[in-house]
């Protein structure tokens, strides 16, 4: 091998390595409080179905009518489909109440999902069915 081709060889590698952290994934737990959760009722305005997680978006009215957007993370679309969750069973005009986990930041209007309850009484729970004080949704 020449010096040159080391040398290309050795850059592809370094640049390699630089790559692989980006690949890297984090857990639910290092963004969120998963023992601190909160409600809210809202209507759903968006709904993105892509890896690596789902995102649904709602509108809630604060008191005194204000409207503030919120956010809300889950899992990979492909663990959600094996659990039985699919896309179409939740519409964009939904009015939900949404339990989720608090942003370990502060940041507000952000959480993870742990179930929506939908206004004909059934309710989708995503990961445990029960919270970390045993309630159940």
């Amino acid at each position: 091998m020449t010096r040159s081709q080391h040398r290309v060889l050795s850059l592809c590698f370094g640049l390699l390595g630089l790559a692989i952290p980006a690949l890297a994934h984090h857990s639910a737990t290092a963004e969120f409080d998963t023992s601190k959760t909160f409600t809210v009722k809202g209507t759903i305005t968006k709904l993105e179905w892509i890896n690596p997680h789902v995102y649904m978006y709602a509108d809630v009215a604060e008191e005194g009518g204000k409207v503030t957007p919120y956010s809300f993370e889950t899992g990979p679309p492909g663990n959600l489909r094996r659990a039985g969750v699919l896309k179409t069973m939740f519409n964009v005009g939904d009015v939900v109440t949404i339990y989720a986990s608090i942003a370990k930041d502060g940041t507000k209007h952000l959480g993870l999902l742990k179930a929506v309850h939908f206004a004909d009484g059934h309710t989708i729970v995503f990961g445990s069915a029960a919270d970390s004080e045993g309630k159940n949704y």
